[in-house]
């Protein structure tokens, strides 16, 4: 057993689907900008600010099914996308999200031809989101409803407190489209590694 466990892979429980999506940095008049995406009305979440990415087949690592996903939502080339690394992934029921950064190397983003999953594109300069923090809004969800819980064998019966009866979802707002939910999350989160950083550099000079 000792040698099992020594070379186990560890996986969130539950976990049934990856995900992986690419937060892609274009370089606009030597600035950098986050580039995001408006999803089509004909998918799921339809005008939804997002990131380019999607579920990872069995065949692939999570690094491909980012770069494969970008490739296919903006008609890139995958020698265009330039992996720098992985930051913090979202657990969300039986799925898990994970998000790479790196440089999508384009000259002009407003010539990117998306392919039908995509609306259109807009960018944001990373200075301006250092700037601006998003705003938390709590979203409370509604009383559990079960018609074969077995309440009757826990503490408290239906007035147990489960976890998760009420989420803070961030939104990036005054912005040319609201950033909110999982891709703000992912923004704030990148954003908060670079003002961590910063700091850091600060506090050793």
């Amino acid at each position: 057993m000792e040698e099992l466990l020594k070379h186990y892979q560890t996986k969130p429980l539950g976990e049934e689907k990856r995900y992986a999506v690419f937060l892609p940095l274009i370089a606009v008049n030597d600035e950098w900008h986050i580039l995001y995406e408006v999803k089509s009305q004909h998918i799921s979440q339809p005008g939804d600010v997002s990131f380019p990415g999607g579920r990872v087949e069995d065949h692939e690592t999570l690094q491909e099914a980012a770069i494969r996903e970008t490739v296919e939502e903006l008609n890139v080339e995958a020698s265009q996308i330039h992996l720098w690394g992985e930051i913090d992934y979202l657990v969300q029921g039986s799925r898990s999200i994970h998000c790479f950064v790196g440089e999508l190397n384009n000259d002009n983003w407003k010539k990117i031809q998306t392919n039908e999953e995509v609306d259109r594109l807009f960018t944001v300069p990373l200075n301006r989101l250092k700037a601006e923090d998003p705003v938390y809004y709590c979203l409370e969800v509604d009383p559990l409803k079960s018609s074969d819980f077995p309440f009757d064998r826990i503490h408290n019966g239906q007035n147990y407190k489960f976890s998760q009866h009420s989420r803070r979802i961030p939104f990036y707002e005054h912005l040319e489209e609201t950033i909110w939910g999982m891709t703000a999350q992912f923004t704030k989160c990148f954003i908060d590694i670079l003002k961590k950083a910063e700091q850091e550099k600060e506090v050793l000079q």
